[in-house]
């Protein structure tokens, strides 16, 4: 019996089966049945293959479970990310880790998509699954729209 141990997000679940993407591989994997997986969960587990096809998932060991928190923040983006959006064209993003957990994105888009940028971050189930990677269990978009300026920000605990 194959077994995987991993950091999974739950991108689609009802009353008997849940879908999982395994945040680092990106691979799928269908579970048969579930303990109350909700869509965005992410779910530390170790999962197992069942026979004799072995394409049907089963949770062996959970680990862990959280839900990462989603923010589109009124504060304006830090000085830091002002400053690197300075540099940048747009389009571009710039990936700065934090001082030990986590993850900032400074993303510079024309400033009339503003608005449309930041809901399509907390819209995008991989704005989910990179908190899980990064160990993030709160994701805070901050803008300036006059800048064009995006602040994702994933934060620990």
């Amino acid at each position: 019996m194959t077994e995987k141990t991993g950091t999974f997000l739950v991108t689609e679940a009802d009353a008997e089966s849940a879908v999982l993407q395994d945040v680092e591989t990106g691979q799928i994997h269908t579970l048969s049945e579930h303990d109350g997986y909700e869509q965005w969960d992410v779910v530390g587990a170790t999962i197992a293959a069942e026979p004799p096809m072995e394409v049907v998932w089963t949770v062996v060991e959970e680990s862990s479970r959280r839900t990462v928190e989603l923010v589109d923040s009124d504060l304006s983006p830090t000085q830091q990310a002002m400053e690197i959006a300075e540099s940048q064209s747009v389009g571009e993003v710039e990936r700065v880790e934090r001082a030990g957990t986590g993850e900032i994105h400074v993303l510079s888009v024309p400033p009339e998509q503003v608005d449309d940028a930041v809901d399509d971050v907390l819209e995008d189930q991989e704005t989910v699954a990179r908190a899980a990677r990064v160990g993030a269990v709160r994701v805070e978009v901050r803008s300036d729209p006059d800048a064009g300026v995006l602040n994702v920000r994933y934060l620990p605990d």
